[in-house]
């Protein structure tokens, strides 16, 4: 399958950032001295953003590109409970307390986002439930199980949906049924960046894109960080970059692995087709280890469908068309639709697959979401702003287990690609 899956007008550029609102940001110098100077204008940092400048604090968040460049206008606007790991594996690295309190905090990202759209920050949150389909058919007595067996933290009633009754939640015979979480949610990401931008400038926090930060040191109690625009001082600093972390900051970015991961639009479908292969609104995921996520476009008249197709990071035209025939090997019906946005973004992993966040001497940092970023970026960089505005002293869960990085890494995942070998294998064999 190659060019012949582009719509006339394809661009390879997300989606989202196509249709969202463009937010002007007013001209201001570079200061020379901030209180709070925030890398990374996405998620993390606007939401750390929101507490600093709130609480009076002179607060500039810069970003090398425009803000929400990267991930936070490149995912796929899926809300859950943000942990990869289960409790029982969480349970035998750290013990049940701490991780019982990291389910929590995987909980409180999802509330939070609930309070901010409560709050009047539109960001089209609709409470849709996920539908996580089982690609094996051994994998779905393992989701029953884990239905049966609850969740000592999350709320216990995820329903299984057998092979038999999949027409109800899915137009594809792909699946051996699935469970469905009710209580996960989908966003308008084209939406909430642009809103919480606004409230960001609205407090008085200064924003500038095409910032790039170059260099950051110590001067005593204070920061000196040379950005492309200048230089500035600042009393903390908070690093907010994620996948997108570079060499401004050697230790954290040897702790984050990057992977690419790919998504497509399709170009509008018919509202029969739609509602026959779609019957709900639900956000989309599979037990695949290299997993497919999807959903249709707030406005119901496209799939946004994301995945990893690529052994290494390649060309988001080239992963189009991968990704748009297995698409359809999920849903033949598509197979006649054309392609109209094909992107990539950087998802920032950890060795032990969780999110962290600390401080050190007034570096603050939060980052390693691991494919679940949208509410755990948000709820971190809000719990790391209120830690930087003095408003918080209590250790975050995620600051409570190690941060560790491995032998010889130095930020350039060498080992990404046999390792989606390996993973590809798994999917086939279902392990």
């Amino acid at each position: 399958m190659g060019s012949d899956v582009f719509a006339a007008d394809f661009q390879s550029k997300p989606y989202w950032q196509d249709i969202a609102p463009k937010v002007p940001l007013p001209e201001h110098e570079l200061p020379a001295e901030i209180d709070v100077l925030i890398v990374g204008a996405g998620y993390t940092g606007l939401n750390a953003a929101l507490q600093t400048a709130r609480e009076g604090m002179s607060t500039l968040v810069i970003d090398a590109e425009d803000p929400g460049w990267g991930c936070s206008l490149r995912n796929g606007g899926q809300l859950s409970t943000s942990l990869k790991p289960t409790f029982l594996a969480l349970s035998r690295r750290y013990g049940p307390e701490l991780a019982t309190q990291l389910c929590e905090e995987g909980q409180a990202s999802l509330d939070y986002m609930h309070e901010l759209s409560t709050d009047g920050l539109d960001m089209g949150l609709k409470d849709v439930g996920r539908f996580h389909g089982a690609h094996k058919p051994h994998l779905y007595d393992k989701l029953s199980k884990e239905a049966a067996a609850g969740h000592p933290v999350w709320k216990p009633d995820a329903f299984m949906v057998p092979k038999s009754e999949m027409v109800s939640e899915l137009g594809t015979d792909a699946y051996h049924g699935g469970i469905v979480y009710p209580h996960h949610c989908s966003i308008d990401v084209s939406k909430y960046l642009p809103a919480l931008l606004s409230r960001a400038l609205k407090l008085g926090a200064q924003v500038k894109g095409q910032c790039r930060a170059l260099s950051l040191e110590r001067a005593g109690s204070s920061f000196k960080v040379l950005t492309e625009q200048g230089v500035v001082t600042a009393g903390k600093v908070i690093l907010a970059t994620n996948g997108y972390s570079g060499p401004l900051s050697p230790w954290h970015q040897r702790r984050i692995i990057p992977i690419g991961s790919y998504v497509i639009a399709t170009e509008e479908l018919p509202e029969d087709l739609v509602d026959r292969l779609f019957p709900t609104n639900r956000v989309l995921s599979d037990t695949r280890k290299l997993v497919y996520y999807y959903r249709l476009s707030p406005d119901r008249k496209r799939v946004i469908f994301g995945g990893r197709v690529s052994l290494s990071e390649t060309d988001p035209c080239n992963s189009a068309s991968k990704l748009h025939r297995d698409m359809c090997a999920l849903f033949p019906d598509l197979a006649r639709y054309k392609v109209s946005h094909g992107w990539m973004g950087f998802v920032g992993y950890t060795f032990d697959t969780l999110a962290h966040c600390g401080e050190d001497k007034g570096l603050f940092y939060a980052n390693g979401y691991c494919g679940s970023g949208v509410g755990m970026a948000s709820y971190l960089g809000m719990r790391i702003g209120q830690k930087a505005a003095g408003r918080e002293t209590a250790l975050s869960a995620f600051e409570k287990i190690p941060n560790n990085t491995r032998p010889l890494y130095t930020g350039n995942p060498w080992f990404l690609a046999p390792s989606v070998m390996v993973y590809r294998v798994r999917d086939r064999l279902g392990i």
